[in-house]
């Protein structure tokens, strides 16, 4: 056997495995500080249902010219800070990762409308593994989720 088949083969072998990743998403919302604001953002919990490790990296909606995923940091000062995470965030085998207010989170930057109680928008999760998902979230202004001091970043 080559070395190239043997590589192929590999490949082959584990192809399986990474299609495998399966990712369900539940109790998402957005919302904006004010009808006026520039950005907003969305909350959602994400679970693998698969045995295969994986990672949400990219996350995209026609709502705002740039949609990044977010997550505090301590700044140090008891402030916490908004920080671009681009390389995603990882969602283990059989486990479920919490996008909340005050932790990690899709930051909408360059909102194109206002997001009004009630509407939904359309957002596309990307996967390292799993198939893309589109979902419709709902906006809700209403919801009190507990969050501490925040100050946005621009480094990430």
């Amino acid at each position: 056997m080559s070395l190239k088949t043997l590589l192929l083969s590999g490949a082959l072998a584990l192809a399986p495995a990474i299609a495998t990743a399966q990712m369900t998403v539940d109790d998402a919302y957005a919302r904006a500080a004010s009808p006026v604001a520039r950005s907003g953002a969305a909350f959602l919990v994400i679970t693998n249902t698969s045995d295969s490790d994986d990672r949400v990296i990219d996350a995209a909606s026609d709502i705002a010219e740039r949609v990044e995923l977010h997550t505090h940091i301590d700044a140090g000062n008891g402030v916490m800070q908004m920080r671009h995470v681009p390389e995603g965030f990882p969602v283990a085998a059989g486990d479920t990762r919490v996008l909340r207010r005050g932790g990690d989170h899709i930051m909408l930057m360059g909102l194109r409308q206002p997001l009004n109680h009630g509407d939904e928008i359309e957002v596309t999760l990307t996967f390292e593994h799993a198939d893309p998902i589109t979902i419709m979230i709902p906006v809700d202004l209403e919801r009190q989720d507990h969050a501490g001091p925040m100050a946005h970043g621009t480094d990430g």
